[in-house]
């Protein structure tokens, strides 16, 4: 008989844990207990279904008294992590299951968990991808005119490309342009600094720098990987880089490398329109995944949130 528990995080089996997120064919490197634990400061509770089959975290927080479910920095999404095919059922019996005393939710869940729920107010949002198991040839074959327009700028501008740069160089470019699109803390960065730490440990992890002539890095980027999946996790681009093509020029000698492997590069977004015409014009396709957002607030407080 299946039983779905809610299991508090100090009793949570962190190896069983990670175990099940490298056995699921839908595991990300987000769900993985240590990642979680940096981003969160172990702040996270689970939903676990009989002896670590399936799981699900839920990372919380509170406000005035009040617990609710929030997706942490650097986290694009979770929700259900299953060593079986995730079904309908599977979805509506886990979702049914988080406690009411979350009172109001804001999560993001992943491509598997794509169902609709009686009950639970699922809407699509859209990834990016890259399947890398071709050629660089044909993959950049299909990249847009616009695209090959850029990265030839970049080659004439003899932009010169570095990897394994300190990621701390990234973090001082990537903070202000994080910061205009959602406030982002000290200790969140920090927090990612750990994660890269234990990733980079783990040869999980790799850094690419784009260079102007006079040694002034213009663009750059880290890349996280698990599941065959690389992650576009974090970006720092200088404005004198716009010009000149090095963003685009970055991703580029990223895809030169990892070409005709098995892995696929995950550009980490995104709804908004620029940068979705930004990542398809390498030839990255769709992939949705559902976000989840409830207000279980009282009445009285409920218009707070809405």
């Amino acid at each position: 008989m299946s039983s779905i528990q809610f299991i508090k995080h100090a009793g949570i089996d962190l190896q069983k844990w990670d175990d099940c997120i490298n056995q699921s064919p839908n595991g990300l490197i987000y769900a993985y207990s240590w990642y979680l634990n940096a981003m969160t400061g172990g702040q996270w509770d689970a939903l676990i279904l009989n002896n670590y089959e399936a799981v699900m975290p839920l990372t919380w927080n509170k406000k005035y008294g009040v617990h609710y479910l929030y997706q942490p920095f650097f986290c694009a999404s979770l929700g259900i992590f299953s060593r079986k095919a995730i079904t309908k059922a599977l979805l509506s019996d886990f979702l049914h299951t988080i406690p009411p005393r979350f009172k109001y939710i804001d999560i993001y869940l992943n491509q598997h968990n794509l169902f609709a729920v009686d009950g639970f107010p699922l809407t699509e949002r859209i990834n990016y991808v890259l399947q890398l198991n071709n050629s660089y040839e044909n993959i950049n074959n299909k990249y847009r005119t616009n695209m090959k327009r850029n990265i030839k700028k970049a080659e004439e501008s003899k932009l010169i490309v570095k990897e394994d740069i300190d990621i701390a160089d990234i973090l001082l470019l990537a903070k202000e342009t994080m910061q205009r699109v959602s406030p982002i803390t000290d200790e969140q960065i920090l927090r990612f600094k750990h994660v890269f730490a234990v990733a980079k440990q783990n040869t999980k992890a790799e850094t690419i720098g784009i260079f102007s002539q006079r040694n002034e890095l213009l663009a750059s980027a880290a890349f996280l990987y698990s599941h065959r999946r690389w992650y576009y996790i974090l970006v720092g681009n200088h404005p004198n880089g716009k010009t000149l093509g090095a963003s685009h020029y970055l991703i580029d000698r990223f895809i030169h490398k990892h070409a005709a492997s098995n892995d696929l590069l995950d550009f980490e977004g995104s709804d908004i329109r620029n940068l979705a015409f930004f990542y398809s014009s390498y030839g990255a396709t769709e992939e949705k995944y559902p976000a989840l957002r409830m207000n279980r607030l009282p009445k009285l407080l409920r218009w707070l949130k809405e």
